[in-house]
């Protein structure tokens, strides 16, 4: 019979226990008791994922710069040429996003470094692994991300 929650499989209770924090899965990860909340084998599997994302994106901007250049030939046909300007266009803008990110990663890095990692901003309350699997860069907790985003939409940026 397969068990649904992660702290009542003994296997994933005590994972944590023989490896490394990097070598953790997400499931062991959440299996980990309260009291090992930003330990150092959690602080480590952040650092881990965080370096792994960051790698990912400046991989994918070299191959930005490959493929932009690739693409500069003269294209007689309008039509062509407005696709590839277009295709171009999206894939700027989505490396100005990953940039973004890149720069919120950078500083998810510098808080592991600092011991202020996986605590809300706001409120000092712990944001919860839930929260920063999703979301590795959040530096809010869910109640708090969700008061910023009423605030927002009622009284914008």
């Amino acid at each position: 019979m397969p068990q649904n929650d992660p702290k009542t499989d003994p296997i994933l209770a005590n994972a944590w226990k023989t490896k490394a924090g990097r070598d953790l899965t997400d499931a062991e990860l959440l299996a980990m008791p309260e009291s090992e909340y930003m330990s150092d084998q959690q602080l480590d599997f952040f650092r881990a994922c965080l370096k792994k994302q960051k790698d990912d994106l400046l991989a994918n901007a070299g191959e930005t710069t490959e493929h932009l250049r690739e693409d500069t030939s003269i294209v007689p046909d309008p039509a062509d040429r407005a696709t590839i300007e277009e295709e171009h266009a999206l894939e700027l803008r989505t490396r100005d996003r990953e940039r973004k990110l890149l720069k919120k990663i950078t500083q998810s890095i510098s808080r592991i470094e600092a011991g202020d990692y996986g605590y809300c901003d706001e409120t000092g309350e712990p944001i919860g692994l839930g929260r920063l699997l999703a979301r590795p860069t959040a530096t809010l907790s869910l109640e708090a991300q969700q008061r910023r985003e009423l605030k927002q939409k009622l009284f914008g940026d």
